[in-house]
């Protein structure tokens, strides 16, 4: 009698102790209340009883060697637009920025280069055909009508005792060019004021190539201004205002400044592009982390009756 009972205690405790497991593990589970984020599920369980899921230990485990700093990859489209893409799997995005910043620094580079190109040319020209040395003479020849108060002989604009007074169309004027007391030259034009509205920076400065295809004042130092003018606004020769190679020179000179315009806003758009770059690697960063925690599940099996967690990883790849 008493060996019957033994059996029917054992064969009860046979057929009841994996319910009480089970009821236990979800009893346990709700306790915790998982929320199917691994990351979140993980400092969960991290506060119970991290040995209950081992299982969920490899998914975390998972989920962070794949993880990818949004900073480094900020920093990386900073130095080179498109390598933060690259680093966070945007591949697309990666090459549009990295073409975008190539045009950029390729046209950056044309314009400047045609704008270098370009200056070396007008003042090439200019060292060729317009002198100091006229455009004085001619100041101080015409000084009666620029400004009768004014006297050629408190000047001393040539040095050497220059006779600037016989000088004419005829007279070589670059051989002069060094004999000119700029100092003084720039104390007669202070001086003459109406007209004289600058005052002419020193040789092969960047101001005295603009001066001299810029301000009226300078367009009878060109050769083929005449020296019996009497107006440096109108020539008596011809009834255009200025002189042709002042007009000439002039659109010479904003051609060189128009090439270096469009190779600063060149400059400017690499500038915007690493910017924009960086915030967008910062976001494509952020994405992908976010698309690894989404995909980085825990699975429930039934094995022979117990529920085990299974951390599974979905990949998809889109054309």
């Amino acid at each position: 009698m008493i060996k019957v009972h033994f059996k029917i205690v054992f064969v009860i405790l046979i057929v009841f102790i994996p319910f009480i497991s089970a009821s236990s593990q979800t009893k346990e589970n709700t306790k915790l209340k998982l929320t199917g984020n691994l990351f979140l599920d993980s400092k969960i369980v991290a506060k119970n009883d991290i040995m209950q899921a081992p299982e969920l230990n490899l998914a975390v485990a998972q989920e962070k060697a794949g993880h990818k700093s949004r900073w480094l990859g900020g920093l990386f489209s900073l130095i080179l637009p498109g390598s933060g893409e690259f680093y966070a799997g945007d591949y697309l995005k990666a090459g549009i920025f990295f073409v975008v910043e190539a045009a950029a620094v390729t046209t950056a580079i044309i314009y400047t280069h045609k704008g270098d190109f370009q200056t070396a040319f007008f003042q090439q020209y200019a060292n060729q055909n317009w002198s100091v040395a006229k455009y004085a003479a001619w100041t101080l020849q015409h000084l009666n009508n620029l400004n009768p108060d004014l006297k050629a002989s408190d000047y001393q604009v040539f040095k050497n005792n220059v006779n600037w007074q016989a000088m004419n169309n005829n007279t070589d004027f670059t051989k002069y060019n060094i004999d000119i007391n700029w100092s003084e030259l720039n104390r007669l034009e202070l001086a003459i004021g109406d007209g004289y509205s600058h005052q002419l920076f020193p040789y092969a400065q960047q101001q005295y190539y603009e001066m001299i295809g810029k301000y009226p004042q300078f367009s009878e130092g060109w050769s083929k201004a005449n020296m019996n003018d009497t107006d440096f606004h109108i020539p008596s020769s011809t009834d255009q205002p200025l002189t042709d190679q002042f007009l000439w020179y002039a659109h010479q000179r904003g051609l060189a400044n128009s090439y270096y315009t469009d190779g600063n806003t060149a400059l400017i758009f690499v500038y915007i592009n690493h910017f924009l770059s960086m915030l967008d690697a910062i976001w494509s960063v952020d994405q992908y982390n976010n698309t690894l925690a989404m995909n980085l599940r825990l699975n429930h099996i039934n094995v022979a009756g117990q529920e085990h967690l299974i951390p599974t990883i979905n990949l998809s790849y889109n054309f």
